[in-house]
Order: structure tokens, then sequence, then C-alpha cells
């Protein structure tokens, strides 16, 4: 058997291994738990971001409650002043209650921002809640899955290691060029070998000149300029 036909024969078990292998990869269940996984991923990325949010705020507010503890300084200092120095015009009037209502404007800001800070915070705490429960509901749905599919995997993983070792065994006897010229193939076309069908490449049905139709009935290895297949005559 010359080593275009033991390459053949190695490429049905070659085929059954890689199709077994798609289809372990490609499994419902092995899905399904990817999805699962990249959900909580996701879930637990936007509990860090609430928690990060959380916290600025946190520092926000602190910084706030020091702002308004400066301005009632301030309001007393003001208060003092007015007691100590009594307005004597006009215009002392006016500078008194352009700076108190200077205060009172920066008190009622700081207090406005304050309650939006602690509206936001309920809010995030409820998102936060939620986010924890669909993330407890998706840990026990992909733990629960996990069992399943480990099961389904573990014999589809003792099949496919049978079809690995009989295409192991059927390597023996065939040239390393040819392997190597066969794996190269493989990389960009599954199956990488066809057979003749009609004076036609089996892979892309692409008709080959009766020159190279000679080549490849004298046992020749030649590749299907269309598809890059090896062929078999």
């Amino acid at each position: 058997m010359g080593q275009l036909e033991l390459l053949w024969e190695y490429q049905q078990s070659d085929v059954e291994v890689y199709n077994l292998n798609r289809l372990i990869k490609r499994s419902p269940k092995r899905m399904k738990l990817l999805k699962l996984r990249d959900s909580l991923k996701e879930q637990q990325a936007l509990l860090k971001s609430i928690e990060d949010e959380v916290l600025a705020m946190v520092d926000r507010s602190d910084a706030l409650k020091d702002a308004v503890s400066l301005m009632e300084d301030q309001l007393k200092q003001l208060q003092g002043r007015i007691q100590e120095n009594p307005a004597a015009s006009s215009m002392d009037v006016q500078g008194y209650m352009d700076e108190a209502a200077r205060i009172a404007g920066s008190l009622d800001e700081y207090d406005q921002e304050i309650r939006n800070i602690r509206r936001s915070a309920t809010e995030r705490d409820k998102r936060q809640r939620d986010i924890k429960v669909r993330a407890i509901r998706s840990k026990q749905e992909f733990d629960d899955l996990r069992v399943e599919y480990e099961i389904e995997y573990k014999e589809k993983a003792e099949e496919l290691e049978r079809l690995r070792a009989i295409a192991k065994s059927k390597m023996e006897g065939i040239d390393p060029e040819y392997l190597e010229r066969y794996e190269a193939i493989k990389q960009r076309c599954m199956p990488p070998m066809a057979k003749i069908v009609d004076g036609q490449c089996g892979g892309c049905n692409m008709g080959f000149p009766s020159s190279v139709l000679r080549d490849i009935k004298s046992g020749r290895p030649v590749e299907c300029e269309t598809c890059g297949r090896l062929i078999v005559g």
C-alpha cells in the first residue's frame, strides 16, 4: 500500500477523532455551562462595580459632611460678627445678607447632594441584593449542570481516547513528510484529503485536466488548486 493510501486510511480514523472532539466541544450542556460561567463573571464584575461606586459615595459623603460643618461654622461666625458689629448702613446690611445667602446656598447644595447620594445608595443596595440572588441561583445551576456534564464528558472522553489510539496505530508506516503535509493542510480544511470522483476533486468538485489526473493515478502527491486538499486516486 502506497503512502497516499496509508494516509487515506489514517484520515478515516482522524476524522472520527475530529468529529467526536467537535461534538464534545459543542455539547449543549457544555455550551450552557460556558454561558452560565460568563454570566457569573458578569455578575461578579457588576457587584465589584457597585461596591466601588458605594465606596466613592461614602468618601463623597464624608467630604460633604466636612463641608457642611465648615459652612455651619462660617454661619456661626457671621452671626457673631453681626452681634458684635451691627449693620450701620444699608451697605452693611446688604453685605451681611449676601454672605448669609452664600452660606445658605452652599448648605442647600450640600444637603441636596447628600440626599441624592442616599437615594443612589438605596438603589444600589437593591441592585446589589438582586444581583446576589441571581448569582446564587446561577451558581447552583452551574454546579448541578457541571455534575451532569462531567458524567457525559467522561463517557465521550473514553471513546475519544479509544479513537485516538486507533488513529495513532494507523500512522505506522507513513512517511513523516506526508504526515507533516497532511497536518499543514488540516489547518485550513478538514478533511485534508479527497478522492477523485468522475475526474473531479471529491472535496470541492473542481475538475482536473488529464495531465493532473495521470499524476494522481501514478501515485504522485497532488493538491487541488481550488481547495488545497491532497488528492487520492
